[in-house]
């Protein structure tokens, strides 16, 4: 039978590298901090039988300041958030707000129809509908007794 040494301090220093790990990704990591430093806003996507929809929040961005592209294989959203252009002397107790340009892109099912996609914006919710080919519409098949 083997000996094992236990070290409490390396312990601590995993615990603490774990702590900082959790700390950053809470202050650095938000849902709109992408890779490359970019911004990028949260998403939830949902595969229904007819369509794949993609809400995406953009708040306080006008339609103008959005680009969207849909390709055979993903939905790309990219825009721009830009700061009051009135500069005033304002002593900022906290400042959250992001500004900047930001992109997200979003993989999609095999048979999404990119020409058929259409979008909104209500209420900084960004929503894209892009419909199934009939082929890749999910069928159910009855079980026969």
């Amino acid at each position: 039978m083997a000996l094992m040494k236990w070290e409490p301090s390396e312990g601590l220093a995993t615990l603490q590298r774990e702590v900082n790990r959790l700390f950053e990704s809470f202050f650095d990591g938000s849902p709109w901090r992408g890779s490359e430093g970019m911004t990028a806003p949260a998403v939830e996507v949902t595969d229904t039988k007819e369509a794949v929809v993609v809400k995406a929040q953009v708040p306080g961005v006008s339609k103008e300041q959005l680009q969207i592209a849909v390709s055979e294989g993903a939905l790309t959203i990219k825009g721009e958030t830009k700061e009051e252009e009135k500069k005033e002397e304002k002593n900022y107790i906290r400042r959250e707000f992001r500004y900047g340009a930001f992109a997200r892109t979003i993989p999609l099912p095999a048979g999404a129809q990119a020409e058929k996609a259409r979008a909104q914006l209500k209420d900084g919710v960004l929503e894209i509908t892009i419909p199934k080919s009939e082929e890749a519409r999910v069928k159910e098949i009855p079980i026969s007794v």
